[in-house]
């Protein structure tokens, strides 16, 4: 499989990259402004929470859509999850449907809104989707992290944004994954004043299972760097680090040569739970990843603007 990393220069000021590609980077713009304008919404009968992003990949839109895919469960709802399908990204499915069981994967959105609808969903979460201009969304919740936030703050493939900031103006509530940061907040508020901004974090719950021991940490996400920087946080101590492209397929090849070379270094493998759904076919007993728990500051807020929309 090809190694497709993302550009570095997406989360570093404006260069001559950047720069270069700006021409591409307008004529998508344009694409998408008219996409927006001949493009009819369809309304569906259920309710529907959009949980998705404008920095492309690595916000934690999926642990966010599994977390109040739960929390509306419990409130005695019979909430579905939708994803568009990928092959590239079977891992994240097996990974939801460990974690939430009402999971619908099909290549047109629309099509899995319908199936949900005929399974008795009282309401929906599109787990991305906010850039599908097709479906009316009666929330839209947009997830950042505090370490990228909007990068260079351009358009692909200038940028790492999806589109504009100016579609911020059809969001509701922004979920920041790390810390707090003013400066960000009010420059979105400037866009859209009538936005509710949230904090969440990711605690880990197994660390006594890597303390004390040299670690080779190993991770195939959005930005790994994000996964290194919580190891550290936590006092973990990192030998040996290696990166691959989000959604690259590990190869069992690949897995054996990882096991080896941690042998020769006397390590022990951790990597995000994400990538072990990749390898976990394999059945390779040697390679542990870290669990995570999602934490959403005044989440109750959140679940109350929820509610709202289907009471």
């Amino acid at each position: 499989m090809i190694k497709i990393y993302k550009p570095k220069f997406w989360d570093k000021k404006i260069g001559l990259f950047s720069i270069l590609l700006f021409p591409i980077a307008l004529a998508y713009i344009i694409i998408i402004f008219l996409k927006k304008k001949i493009t009819k919404e369809k309304k569906f009968k259920t309710p529907i929470i959009c949980i998705g992003n404008i920095y492309i990949g690595g916000t934690g839109k999926t642990p966010t859509s599994i977390y109040f895919g739960n929390e509306i469960f419990r409130s005695g709802k019979n909430p579905f999850i939708i994803r568009r399908y990928h092959q590239s990204h079977i891992d994240e499915y097996n990974l939801i449907r460990k974690k939430f069981k009402n999971l619908i994967v099909n290549k047109d959105r629309i099509n899995g809104l319908r199936e949900a609808e005929k399974s008795n969903s009282d309401i929906i979460i599109l787990d991305d989707g906010f850039q599908d201009y097709r479906i009316k969304k009666d929330l839209n919740i947009l997830c950042f992290n505090s370490n990228q936030l909007i990068g260079n703050g351009l358009v692909i493939p200038s940028g790492p944004l999806r589109e504009n900031l100016s579609a911020l103006k059809n969001a509701h509530i922004i979920i920041i994954n790390g810390n707090k940061d003013l400066n960000f907040e009010r420059k979105i508020l400037n866009i859209n004043s009538k936005l509710d901004i949230y904090y969440s974090s990711y605690v880990p719950t197994n660390l006594d299972q890597f303390k004390n021991n040299r670690l080779f940490a190993i991770a195939g996400i959005g930005n790994p760097q994000n996964f290194f920087q919580l190891l550290e946080k936590n006092n973990l101590n990192i030998h040996k680090k290696l990166i691959f492209p989000d959604h690259y397929r590990i190869s069992e090849k690949e897995i054996k040569n990882i096991i080896y070379e941690a042998s020769n270094e006397n390590c022990q493998i951790i990597m995000t739970e994400k990538d072990y759904f990749k390898i976990n076919t394999f059945k390779i007993e040697k390679i542990n990843y870290l669990k995570v728990s999602l934490e959403i500051k005044e989440k109750e807020k959140i679940l109350k603007k929820i509610q709202s929309i289907y009471d």
